[in-house]
């Protein structure tokens, strides 16, 4: 279903082998019809809301969503949808799928509600992506013309007056630029002071940035990204825990369940027993978005 007036269909062989671009349903993510665990995303995805009112857990934040609401998930991100039960369109894609054009995926505002025009031509360019991807597949010409459409669309919603044309301060940009970092090397290292090796300036620096954009030190945006890691691995997957912990640079399981009850407030083995509850699991102060922009729960 779709917001009325607007027909838009999706693919929903989920089964068959993923496309470098094409659309599916909400439910064709879900690992069973009733959401009971997350599900861990390995793509990029735009989410918007065809029917329905409830909540999507994006790495254990509840969004709220009705139609025309807008998700943006990236891949590593963990994803579930609270009952009663929503209805949405998924534009999905491989980060290579976007190579050489002139788009900024992290442009886009990872959540939004769309009005008026904005909505009809947003909806419009996911109507004949949806048409396109299902009808042409496997040709240059058709990948080629995929590519196009989903840049556009790209370009349309990094262009919604959320954040466009604002200004970043100082301190963001240098946000930012740590939170690339610990991106890249927060499985090796939570020493702040590598971090700022890395980028050339002083832990001071670092932590002032922290401060005036998350109120939170640098010490503590980096360890909070180490344990939503861990949070993401412990509800979407199966791995032992120990395993999870020597993945995250803890030689020994006993510090990383110290480390892990000390930033939750649970253990890891209560986190993943709470997993399947239908209500969303306790979780650490989520980081702003790496591109600054402020979300709806920041508003």
């Amino acid at each position: 279903m779709v917001p009325s007036g607007h027909p838009v269909t999706a693919l929903s062989d989920a089964a068959a082998s993923p496309a470098e671009i094409d659309t599916i349903t909400l439910g064709d993510l879900a690992p069973d019809s009733g959401w009971r665990r997350p599900v861990l995303l390995d793509r990029e995805l735009i989410v918007l809301t065809t029917s329905g009112h409830g909540l999507a857990e994006v790495d254990f934040r509840a969004l709220p969503c009705r139609p025309g609401t807008l998700l943006r998930i990236r891949p590593g991100q963990v994803l579930r949808c609270a009952l009663p039960r929503l209805d949405a369109t998924v534009v999905r894609w491989h980060p290579e799928a976007l190579h050489g054009l002139d788009v900024d995926a992290d442009e886009v505002p990872i959540w939004f509600q769309l009005a008026g025009e904005d909505e009809d031509a947003i909806i419009n360019e996911v109507s004949q992506l949806t048409v396109d991807a299902s009808r042409h597949r496997d040709t240059r010409t058709a990948r080629s013309l995929l590519r196009h459409q989903l840049s556009v669309l790209l370009l349309r919603l990094s262009m919604l007056p959320s954040g466009a044309g604002r200004t970043a301060r100082p301190e963001e940009e240098t946000f930012r630029r740590l939170c690339r970092e610990v991106e890249r090397g927060y499985q090796a290292s939570r020493r702040v002071e590598d971090y700022a090796d890395r980028l050339g300036c002083s832990v001071r620096t670092l932590t002032r940035a922290c401060l005036a954009i998350t109120g939170r030190s640098a010490k503590q945006v980096v360890d909070e990204r180490v344990a939503l890691q861990a949070s993401r691995l412990l509800a979407a997957t199966d791995e032992p825990i120990a395993r999870i912990g020597r993945q995250l640079g803890f030689t020994e399981p006993t510090n990383f369940g110290r480390f892990f009850t000390r930033e939750v407030g649970m253990s890891p083995g209560a986190f993943r027993a709470a997993r399947e509850r239908p209500t969303p699991a306790p979780m650490v102060r989520p980081r702003p978005p790496v591109d600054g922009r402020i979300d709806v729960h920041q508003a």
